[in-house]
This record gives structure tokens, C-alpha cells and sequence, in this order.
């Protein structure tokens, strides 16, 4: 059984290292601690309860005007295909929407899992330059091979 909250401070050590599993095999992109703490709030997480253990995590970034990025989506290798990764997207697209976000968009390496939850390729150029601010720290900066993805709700 499992349960959706947002993250605390004291997650942040178990989001931290869930997140670096994935960016040492070069497939998300690594996140230090100061950026998990300085966001904290924009981050759900999934937590086992039979053990308290942080065993997925997302994040919705507002970027522009009724713009947000999911981002920092990860879930651990012993949970994978279970639907956790698809019910926090679901959270933070839920917590978008009463913000008034009216498009979601997302850079990824799995375009299969978003695809699954309606969102669609896209190119990057056709979203806004204000979403580039913090690429320009990226390792792969300006070489981006992320899959740019995006959602459209009414």
C-alpha cells in the first residue's frame, strides 16, 4: 500500500538519492540537494507504508503563465510498473490544473510512459524561451537530447 503526499525536508535525502540512481546511468539529470530543498514544494512523492520508504517522486515547476513543467520523475527499480509513477503525474497535473495551468510540458527520456498519460511529442522550439533559464546549467547544455513533450488541458 502505498501513499501520495507532498515532500517533506526529510525526504529530501531519499528523492535526492532516487533521482541520482537514474542520473548515474545518464538517464535523468541530476538534481544537488540545495536545489531539492530550495524546491521542496513542488515535489509529490510515493511512500511505502509498510517500511516509511520514499519509493517515487515528481515535481510540477510553474514556468510561465498558465505553463508547468513535470519534472524529476523517478521511481525505484523494485517498484517500477505498478502505476506509481503514472499516480503522481496524475497529482501534479490535478494540483496544476487548480492553479490554472492550461499546458503541461515535460523533457524526458521515456516519451512511452507520458505518451501513456496523453501527453505528445513536440519540438522544443515550440516552447517558450522563458523554460530555458536553467538549461544553461545543464551538463548537456546546449546539446539537449531530451524528448520535449507536452499536454494540453481545457
Amino acid at each position: 500500500m502505498y501513499k501520495y503526499r507532498h515532500a517533506k525536508f526529510s525526504d529530501v535525502e531519499e528523492i535526492y538519492n532516487l533521482i541520482a540512481s537514474y542520473a548515474s546511468q545518464g538517464i535523468m539529470l541530476p538534481k544537488p540537494h540545495s536545489v531539492l530543498y530550495e524546491n521542496i514544494r513542488e515535489f509529490v512523492v510515493a511512500e511505502n507504508l509498510s517500511d516509511k520508504k520514499i519509493i517515487g517522486t515528481g515535481a510540477l515547476h510553474m514556468t510561465w503563465n498558465e505553463l508547468a513543467e513535470v519534472r524529476s520523475m523517478a521511481v525505484h527499480e523494485n517498484y517500477k510498473r505498478q502505476g506509481i509513477g503514472a499516480e503522481i503525474v496524475k497529482k501534479l497535473l490535478a494540483e496544476g490544473i487548480e492553479f490554472g495551468v492550461k499546458k503541461f510540458f515535460t523533457l524526458t527520456y521515456s516519451p512511452q510512459f507520458f505518451q501513456s498519460l496523453g501527453f505528445t511529442t513536440t519540438t522544443k522550439e515550440t516552447l517558450p524561451h522563458k523554460i530555458w533559464k536553467e538549461c544553461i546549467e545543464c551538463p548537456k547544455f546546449p546539446n539537449c537530447d531530451e524528448i520535449a513533450m507536452t499536454l494540453e488541458v481545457d
